[in-house]
Formats: structure tokens, sequence, C-alpha cells
């Protein structure tokens, strides 16, 4: 099974935090489970990830559609972006590794969503709304690391707006068939060995099902 690991966090070199420690854990399990099995790895913050706004993704857009030749930094931004869309499509397991920045995703997991949230591409416009086309056996992991704790059932639980954003975006938008969750959470508040230990189960506890 085709597995395409991004990761969205900006200090993706550091083995330290969190979020490379919930990386480490699912690779673990993932090359006890699959020895021969090989996931890409695609870091948001190294190299260009174009921006939807009036200087790239818009100017480009704007630009192919009426038909005018494009500068070869245009050319650059459209063929990333086509070359993403594209990678996204070729995996049928989607893991994120993301930490909460202010209750939600971090700018450049945003930015990534902006290059692969294509019409006749991952959903289409139809008379009754639109409608998701990765329905092919797709599924998300989203690996998260919070400072805080949203499972609680108390005010900040519909205040993570990471995991709610992200499973509309991948199951009623584009057509997954799941989108699961394993968190580090209360990194800020609780002792380091009970966060990684709850992170492991969390992991454990998803980890056949998104393969299955």
């Amino acid at each position: 099974m085709k597995t395409l690991l991004i990761n969205a966090h900006p200090d993706f070199n550091n083995d330290s935090t969190y979020t490379a420690q919930m990386k480490a854990m699912f690779l673990e399990k993932y090359n006890e489970a699959f020895p021969n099995g090989e996931i890409e790895e695609f870091n948001l913050y190294e190299g260009l990830l174009p921006r939807l706004d009036s200087e790239q993704l818009l100017n480009v857009w704007n630009k192919l559609g009426a038909g005018t030749p494009l500068s070869e930094e245009e050319q650059q931004v459209a063929d990333k972006s086509t070359f993403l869309v594209q990678q996204f499509k070729a995996h049928h397991r989607i893991v994120i590794l993301t930490p909460l920045h202010n209750f939600n995703i971090t700018s450049r997991l945003k930015d990534y969503i902006d290059n692969i949230m294509i019409p006749r591409e991952t959903f289409k416009y139809t008379d009754d709304g639109s409608v998701g086309l990765m329905t092919d056996d797709y599924k998300a992991l989203l690996l998260q690391a919070s400072g805080g704790i949203y499972t609680n059932e108390d005010r900040y639980t519909p205040l993570e707006f990471s995991y709610h954003y992200l499973r509309e975006m991948f199951k009623e938008v584009m057509g997954f068939d799941e989108f699961y969750i394993a968190r580090a959470q209360g990194t800020s508040i609780l002792p380091k060995e009970d966060i990684i230990k709850d992170a492991a189960k969390d992991i454990d506890q998803v980890f056949d099902a998104f393969y299955s």
C-alpha cells in the first residue's frame, strides 16, 4: 500500500519534537508490518510550496485560464502544484505529521491543502453540490502533537479546528473512506512518559484499520 508521509512541522529536522517521536513510533510499526514497504516523505517546510495568493497560484490559474504564456518562475509554480496533486492521488494512504498551532493546522499545511483541493482532480462540482473523487480505498491518518488536551469533552474540545477541518476536507469533500487521528497531547502540562505512552496506544489502536 503506497503511503505518503506529509511532514507539516516547521522544525522537521528536529528529532526531539513530539511530532518527530510520533513519526518514529509510526515508522517502527510500519516497518514491522511491511518489511519491504516504502514510504515517500514530503517536508512542507523544505523547498517551494505554492501559495494561494495573487503572485503565485491565483496568478498562474488566471493566466492558464486565459491562455496567456507563463514566465519561467510561473511555470515552476504550475509544475510544482501539478506534481503535488498527482503525488497525492498516487498514494492511497496519507499520513500527516503536524503540531497544533493556535488550535489549527500549520500555515504550510494550509498551503498544501490549497494545492490538492483541485476541481476535477480530487473532487468535482455537481448540481447537488461537490462530490469527492478520492473514493478508491483512500485513507488518511493525522499524527498530531498539542500542548493542551482536546479529548476531555470540555470547552477546548470544539476548539481543535485542525482535526475537524482536515477530517471534513478529506472525508466529506474529497471522499476518503476514513480519516483517523492519533494524538500526543498535553505536551505543556503532562509528564513526557505519559504523553509518549498514550500516543503509542493511539497509534496501535488505529494502525491495523488504517491499512486494512
